[in-house]
């Protein structure tokens, strides 16, 4: 299960009419901790922001439970869904809330594609809100961003749960 962080940073942006101005902007983050969020930001607005400066404003835990990206589009939709569930246990429905981003040109075509990315859904949902989101980029987590840092070396040590007594390939190994 991804979790997602949302962050504001604020940096100088270049206007389409070439004026330089402060702005504060929402990006989406798929990462395991708050310092692994804040070090991907760093990482996404190094290679972005012209001049290189920036303040990371602020870095919470997203609601979002699930990000659904398209080739085209030019906003992202966050859409609120309910569905209600039956708790086996204890015999009673219990009431759910999920958030979702969507890529999209216009609303109902942020509709129609969360339509069709939770198809998979078997209990039934209802739409309760779909709005223009306020996050600007979404990164998802991408594995060739966790290769080892350059200086570092591997320790060569294979951390394992079996005793090496039991283990027929590891005394083949040592042989």
């Amino acid at each position: 299960m991804q979790t997602w962080f949302e962050s504001k940073v604020k940096y100088v942006k270049v206007s389409q009419s070439g004026n330089e101005q402060m702005v504060t902007e929402n990006f989406l983050l798929d990462a395991v901790s708050y310092t692994d969020a804040e070090t991907r930001i760093i990482k996404q607005m190094q290679q972005s922001v012209k001049g290189g400066e920036f303040a990371i404003v602020d870095i919470k835990k997203s609601k979002i439970a699930e990000v659904f990206p398209f080739e085209n589009g030019e906003w992202w939709y966050k859409a609120t869904i309910n569905l209600v569930t039956v708790d086996e246990e204890a015999g009673k429905e219990k009431k759910m809330r999920a958030f979702y981003l969507v890529m999209a040109d216009d609303i109902q075509e942020a509709l129609n594609r969360l339509d069709e990315s939770l198809s998979f859904l078997v209990i039934p949902y209802v739409v309760s809100a779909i709005t223009v989101s306020t996050i600007v980029d979404v990164f998802p987590y991408n594995p060739s961003e966790s290769l080892i840092p350059e200086g570092f070396k591997t320790t060569g040590i294979i951390h394992t749960d079996k005793d090496p007594e039991d283990d027929e390939e590891f005394k083949k190994e040592t042989e």
